[in-house]
């Protein structure tokens, strides 16, 4: 049985991205060696890592004053390593579900964190929009997209402070003008490769402005100036990023990759919106391309795990809600293709049918 894959990560990934990282693992460039067992040190891989930071900047249109790094850590250890870099007195957060929380935790070990808009009175289910931007903060910090609630702001903030943002589950997945933003960074894990790597975009100027000590390992610098080989780099993770990468060239850039995420997101709010036993979560201009999220409405709420044993009957796969909020979660990454999409209206539909 075919298998459609909306996990929300790790996740879906293009299959010829995952044939030639296979085909590497058992021997990279007819060398005698495993892409796993190589040296980071060797001309093949420093190949392979020019040619992933080249081609994210092609891809994202990246201004020469902006480094590209692949470091370790996940986003996780970004929420660290942003204030311990860029905090002196003061820095100002959006409050957008889970990730912005635990990035906000972090940022109080290092100085005053001003929340500036909050979701929370609504369960996250919207974006905040007309907030004030305090001037005396060091930077701005926003999660574009909230992977758990299904919320995403659709726009670049024109902000007057270092804007930074985790794009951990919408990079790649429409343009964006990286000018305006002062650091992007995020976990590959949703559009760009396998756990284990996570990407880096900064303007260096915004660097070595802190009183404290930082530690080397945590120090932007460090990796700039190594190329993000300080360490032993994630050397699988990267091979990956940079098969991704050349696949969403092929088809066209991030511009061809938005129309087909955009096609994907209204075909399935559609049946959403239409349904007479679903329910979508999140307020309509906040809507996520990349996680849609809905539930059962009052009245049908027992109906869920017969609805979870059907899509698992149809190959559907990770189809089920966050624990904080229930329901459903369709992640519809770039890999995803439409035709599973169309695959999960008709089990909606067909349900429907027999249950409505």
């Amino acid at each position: 049985m075919k298998k459609h894959n909306f996990n929300a990560g790790p996740s879906i990934l293009p299959r010829i991205a995952i044939e030639n990282t296979a085909k590497a693992v058992l021997e990279l460039n007819n060398s005698g060696l495993s892409l796993i067992e190589i040296s980071h040190r060797t001309k093949d891989f420093e190949a392979i890592l020019d040619e992933a930071v080249a081609l994210f900047k092609e891809q994202l249109n990246i201004p020469e004053n902006y480094k590209v790094l692949f470091l370790g850590g996940g986003a996780s250890m970004q929420f660290c390593m942003v204030p311990f870099n860029l905090l002196n007195k003061k820095a100002a957060y959006l409050e957008t579900g889970v990730w912005a929380k635990k990035a906000i935790k972090e940022a109080k070990l290092f100085g005053e964190v001003e929340i500036i808009a909050s979701s929370a009175d609504k369960n996250f289910t919207y974006y905040p929009k007309g907030f004030n931007i305090p001037t005396d903060a060091d930077y701005l910090h926003i999660t574009t997209n909230n992977t758990i609630y299904g919320s995403e702001i659709h726009y670049d903030l024109d902000s007057p402070i270092p804007l930074v943002a985790d794009m951990s589950s919408d990079i790649l997945s429409r343009p964006v003008d990286v000018s305006k933003y002062a650091m992007i960074y995020g976990g590959a894990q949703k559009n760009l490769g396998p756990a284990g790597v996570t990407f880096v975009i900064i303007r260096e100027d915004i660097l070595g402005k802190v009183e404290r000590a930082i530690p080397t390992m945590l120090d932007y610098r460090t990796h700039i100036k190594e190329g993000s080989m300080f360490n032993t780099p994630p050397c699988f993770a990267i091979f990956t990023v940079n098969e991704t990468l050349k696949w969403i060239k092929s088809l066209g850039g991030v511009n061809k990759i938005f129309e087909m995420n955009k096609a994907k997101a209204e075909l399935l709010y559609k049946a959403i919106d239409e349904s007479p036993i679903f329910v979508g979560t999140v307020e309509k201009d906040s809507r996520s391309l990349m996680n849609i999220c809905f539930v059962l409405k009052p009245g049908y709420e027992d109906k869920q795990e017969a609805f979870m044993e059907f899509l698992k009957q149809n190959g559907m796969v990770g189809l089920k809600g966050h624990r904080l909020v229930g329901g459903f979660r369709a992640s519809t990454y770039n890999a995803l293709p439409i035709e599973s999409v169309q695959a999960l209206v008709n089990c909606m539909k067909e349900f429907e049918s027999k249950n409505a």
